[in-house]
């Protein structure tokens, strides 16, 4: 098979699911990193209008946007699949990724996260206290739905690894370290998988950088 190679930015969580998605799939694949701002070079917008990351390639077959990375992959790689064969289960997969997409990135951890650790360390910018609190309540929102949906379930959308908790993971992972997220995790059952998920070669083989962690 050709080379997949994938362009992103390190310590992007959208980036992460894409690897671990090709690390779950023990696909080969180089990792082209990009420097903060580089998706919005002629280069880049040649391979993606819309300047966002990640995006792979495979020979002359260009793919961005993450859930099309991921389905695409469960599609090349059959094993293990990363999709539920049950209809419920499918329809609980999409809706969690959904509530990533829609609610947990852009309402929470654009804000939390990136004032409290990417701003800073990345822009030397100040953390805008009132943002942070502004999403406060959305974050308090989508921990306690993932939390209720997750139940005593081992994954998100049943017993088995789906892409939800593909696209779910690298959220929480670098929500938990902000102040806020900690708090809101502490002693929950997400925490506890989120904690499972950790221990997954998936996790460990695709870190944030060192200055992204955060504390």
């Amino acid at each position: 098979m050709t080379e997949i190679v994938l362009f992103g930015v390190s310590g992007s969580p959208y980036v992460r699911t894409a690897q671990m998605g090709l690390e779950e799939k023990q696909a080969p694949y180089r990792f082209e990193a990009m420097a903060l701002g580089a998706s919005k070079s002629p280069d880049y917008l040649a391979r993606n209008p819309f300047g966002r990351i990640p995006l792979i390639e495979i020979g002359d077959f260009r793919l961005y946007e993450t859930q099309a990375i991921l389905r695409y992959l469960d599609a090349a790689f059959p094993q293990p699949a990363l999709q539920p064969p049950d209809p419920q289960a499918i329809g609980r997969m999409n809706q969690i990724i959904g509530i990533n997409d829609w609610y947990l990135f852009p309402k929470v951890n654009a804000v939390i996260t990136f004032n409290r650790i990417v701003g800073p360390v990345l822009l030397r910018t100040t953390p805008d206290e009132a943002a942070i609190a502004a999403a406060l309540p959305m974050a308090r929102t989508c921990i306690g739905e993932l939390e209720r949906l997750l139940g005593d379930q081992a994954f998100l959308a049943g017993d088995s690894l789906t892409l939800a908790d593909l696209m779910v993971a690298p959220q929480l992972d670098f929500l938990q370290a902000t102040p806020e997220g900690k708090a809101l995790l502490a002693g929950t059952a997400l925490s506890a998988w989120l904690g499972r998920m950790n221990e997954r070669p998936s996790m460990q083989r695709t870190r944030r950088p060192g200055a992204l962690q955060g504390g």
